[in-house]
C-alpha cells in the first residue's frame, strides 16, 4: 500500500480540529512571551474564542449528503461525530467560562497552561468521535488521557491533587493497556486496524475466530468501563474527582466520559450491528454483559452516594450511576428494534452535561465561600443566595429525574426503550435506583433550606459563574418543557446507515 496523503480539499473537513491545534500552539507561544504582570485570563478568553470558532466549523459540516472518509477510511466526517463534537466543544466552552470566574493563580501556579491544555484534551475527544480505525481511536484516546492526567495535577501544592493524579495515571495506563490488548486481538484476526475490514474478516472466519472474539470484546469492555467510570471499574473516580480542580472534575465527568461512549458506539456497532454473525449467541452474551455492567453501575453508584458527605465524591458516584444509564441504549437496542437509540443517548448526554456542569459551577461558588466541598457548605444557601439556590434546585431536580426537567425525559426515553426491547429486569433496576437517588440529591436541598450556616459567610458569585449556572439551569428547564424539539432535530440530522454503521 502506498503512502496515505491528505489533499488540500481534505483539510477543509478538518478545520474544527485544525483550529484547536493552531489555537493551542499560538496560546503556548503567547503565554511564553507575555510579561508575568499581565493577567493570564487573557489566555482563557482566547481559548474560549478558539473553541467558538471550532464550533462554527463543525456546524458548517452538519448534515452532509454522505459521510466523508479521510486517510484511507481511518477518519470519518459524519453526523454521529459532528453531533458529539458539538457536545464536547459546548461542554468545554462552559468549563472554560466557569474557570475564568473561579481559577486563581494561588491555586494553580501555571494558569496559562491550564487554559490551553483544555484544547488538546477536547481535540482528543473529537478524534475519538470521528475515528473508524483502531489506530486513530487510540491516538485520540491517549491525547485525551495524557492531557487529563496533567490537568488533574495542576494544583501542584495540593497533596490531594497530587495523589489523585498519581492514581489516575497508574490506573489510566492499565486501562489503556487493556484496551490496546483487546485491539491487538482484532488486528490479529483481520490483519487490519480499519473497523470495516475487521468486520468483514470476522464474519468470513467467524467459526475460527469466535473464542478470540470473546476475549477481544471483553477486554475492550473492561478497558472502556474504566474510561466511563462504570462499576466495577469505577474505583478511581471518587479520589480523582475530589483531588482535581473542580472545573477539571466537570471535564472528566462530561467530556471524557462522552468521548469513551463515542468509541463504544463506533466499535460495538461495527462488530455487532445488523445480526451479521451466523448465530446470535456471541451477540447475546456481549450485550448481556453490557446490560450487567449498566445495572451494576446504577446500583453501585447510587448506593455508594448515599453515605457521602463530600459533594465532589457524591457527584463522582452519581457519575458512576449515570454511566449505567448512558450504557442502557447501547445495551438494549443493538438488535435495532428501534433506530433512535443514538438520539435517546445523545439527549440524555446533553441533559447530563448541563446538570453536571451547572452543579459543579455551584460547587465552585460554595468552595470559594466555605473553603471546602463538604455537604455542609450548602447550609442556608437559599437565605444567602436565593437566586443561585433556585438554579441549584432546577439542576438537582434534573439530576433526580423529576418532571418537568431534561433529566426526567432523558431517563423516561431510556426506560421506554428498555421496556420495548423486553429488558424488564434492567428497566426495574433503572426505576429502583432512580428512586434511591432521591435521598442524596434531596439531601442537598435539605441543606439549602433547613440548615443554617453558623458563621453566616457571604456567597460571592462572579459573572462567568453566574452565567454558567443559569445557562445550564435554564436550558435544562427548557428541554424539560419542550424535549421533542431536540429529539426531532437529532433525528432529522442523524442517519444510522450513513453516520454510524461503517460498512466496507
Amino acid at each position: 500500500m502506498g503512502p496515505i496523503r491528505l489533499h488540500l480539499q481534505d483539510l477543509t473537513h478538518l478545520l474544527p480540529e485544525i483550529t484547536l491545534v493552531v489555537t493551542a500552539v499560538l496560546l503556548t507561544v503567547i503565554d511564553l512571551l507575555l510579561p508575568k504582570k499581565i493577567d493570564r485570563k487573557l489566555i482563557g478568553w482566547l481559548s474560549l474564542a478558539g473553541i467558538a470558532v471550532s464550533i462554527g466549523f463543525v456546524s458548517m459540516q452538519m448534515n452532509p449528503a454522505q459521510a466523508v472518509s479521510l486517510l484511507n477510511g481511518s477518519y470519518r466526517i459524519d453526523d454521529f461525530g459532528n453531533l458529539l463534537k458539538l457536545v464536547f466543544l459546548g461542554g468545554t466552552a462552559l468549563i472554560t467560562l466557569m474557570s475564568l470566574g473561579s481559577v486563581e493563580e494561588k491555586d494553580i501556579p501555571h494558569i496559562g497552561e491550564y487554559y490551553y491544555f483544555l484544547l488538546p484534551a477536547v481535540l482528543g475527544a473529537m478524534i475519538m468521535a470521528s475515528s473508524s480505525d483502531l489506530i486513530t481511536l487510540f491516538v485520540g484516546l491517549e491525547l485525551l488521557s495524557i492531557t487529563s492526567y496533567v490537568m488533574v495535577a495542576m494544583k501542584k501544592k495540593d497533596t490531594k491533587s497530587n495523589e489523585a493524579a498519581f492514581k489516575y495515571v497508574v490506573l489510566g495506563g492499565i486501562s489503556s493497556a487493556i484496551i490496546l490488548y483487546g485491539m491487538s486481538f482484532l488486528y490479529g484476526m483481520s490483519g487490519s486496524t480499519n473497523l470495516a475490514v475487521i468486520q468483514q474478516a470476522i464474519i468470513s472466519g467467524y467459526s475460527d475466530y469466535k473464542p478470540l472474539l470473546y476475549v477481544a470484546v471483553f477486554l475492550l469492555l473492561a478497558g472502556f468501563g474504566f474510561k466511563i467510570a462504570a462499576a466495577p471499574f469505577h474505583s478511581w473516580a471518587p479520589d480523582v474527582y475530589q483531588g482535581a480542580p473542580t472545573p477539571i472534575t466537570a471535564f472528566l465527568a462530561v467530556v471524557s466520559k462522552g468521548a469513551a461512549f463515542a468509541i463504544l458506539f463506533r466499535v460495538f456497532y461495527a462488530l455487532f450491528a445488523l445480526g451479521q454473525f451466523p448465530e446470535d449467541q456471541l451477540t447475546e452474551d456481549v450485550f448481556l454483559a453490557l446490560s450487567v455492567v449498566a445495572a451494576a453501575a446504577m446500583i453501585v453508584g447510587n448506593t455508594a452516594a448515599l453515605r457521602q458527605r463530600n459533594v465532589k465524591r457524591l457527584l463522582a458516584y452519581s457519575g458512576v450511576a449515570n454511566a449505567g444509564y448512558l450504557l442502557v441504549p447501547l445495551a438494549v437496542h443493538i438488535n435495532l428494534v428501534q433506530v433512535d437509540n443514538f438520539s435517546k443517548f445523545l439527549f440524555y448526554l446533553i441533559a447530563y452535561l448541563l446538570m453536571n456542569i451547572g452543579l459543579f459551577a455551584v460547587l465552585i461558588v460554595i468552595e470559594k465561600s466555605m473553603g471546602d466541598t463538604d455537604l455542609k457548605g450548602f447550609s442556608g444557601l437559599y437565605y444567602r443566595a436565593p437566586f443561585t439556590a433556585v438554579a441549584t434546585i432546577l439542576l438537582i431536580l434534573s439530576l433526580t429525574g423529576i418532571p418537568v426537567s431534561a433529566g426526567f425525559f432523558g431517563k423516561l426515553y431510556l426506560l421506554i426503550g428498555t421496556m420495548q426491547a423486553h429488558m424488564y429486569w434492567l428497566g426495574g433496576v433503572m426505576i429502583i435506583t432512580a428512586v434511591l437517588s432521591f435521598y442524596y440529591y434531596f439531601g442537598l436541598i435539605r441543606q439549602m433550606f433547613m440548615r443554617v450556616d453558623s458563621e453566616d459567610r457571604p456567597i460571592r458569585i462572579t459573572a462567568p459563574l453566574g452565567i454558567v449556572i443559569w445557562f445550564c439551569a435554564g436550558i435544562s428547564l427548557a428541554l424539560g418543557i419542550l424535549p421533542g424539539l431536540l429529539l426531532r432535530y437529532i433525528d432529522s440530522i442523524f442517519s444510522l446507515t450513513r453516520d454510524l454503521l461503517i460498512l466496507s
